[in-house]
């Protein structure tokens, strides 16, 4: 799924991991240990990896279905529990409407972010989507992310807790063992 043959792309995210202090080579002492059918985030990779994950997403706001999926992408980097892309095909074209903000992901490359519509509601900046990622993660283009903090994601019907911090919009679920990056004992992530 990712292109990692291409020598300038594999050179750019050798920089981008040499930032980082902990990339999943080695669980650091604080992290939790993985009890039996759990995973612990700080196992996740970085630069992260994408999955495709055939669980069903519902993403809703009261009684207004967003998005329905079995063809997700998850993605997973150290210390932060994963990120859901959901196909743009899996989403209500008119629960979804341009906001203002950008962002940048040394990993994916420029974000921009969604207000949500689900009826009389709006949750601005709620989601977000990368138009044209790197080659790496190529697989993003046409996906859209939802932070689970306003909205109600579930993974096969279990509701998902969102990560601690405004910024992160990883969705943490009880299969899950951290500390989550954006909580306290998570530093030098």
């Amino acid at each position: 799924m990712m292109d990692r043959d291409d020598p300038e792309e594999r050179a750019r995210l050798q920089r981008a991991r040499a930032q980082w202090r902990h990339v999943g080579d080695a669980r650091p002492p604080f992290a939790q240990a993985p009890g039996p059918g759990q995973e612990s985030v700080w196992d996740y990779p970085r630069p992260p990896r994408i999955e495709h994950d055939r669980r069903e997403i519902v993403v809703r706001s009261g009684d207004v279905e967003i998005a329905r999926t079995a063809n997700a992408l998850r993605l997973l980097e150290t210390a932060s529990p994963p990120t859901f892309y959901l196909p743009r095909a899996d989403v209500r074209a008119d629960a979804l409407i341009a906001a203002p903000g950008r962002s940048h992901c040394e990993w994916k490359g420029e974000a921009r972010y969604l207000t949500v519509v689900a009826g009389a509601r709006r949750f601005e900046a709620a989601a977000w989507y990368y138009p044209d990622p790197t080659p790496t993660y190529a697989a993003l283009r046409d996906h859209v992310a939802f932070y689970p903090h306003e909205l109600d994601c579930r993974i096969d019907g279990v509701r998902v807790q969102p990560q601690p911090g405004r910024f992160y919009a990883g969705w943490i679920t009880p299969e899950l063992v951290g500390p989550f990056k954006g909580e306290p004992g998570s530093a030098g992530g």
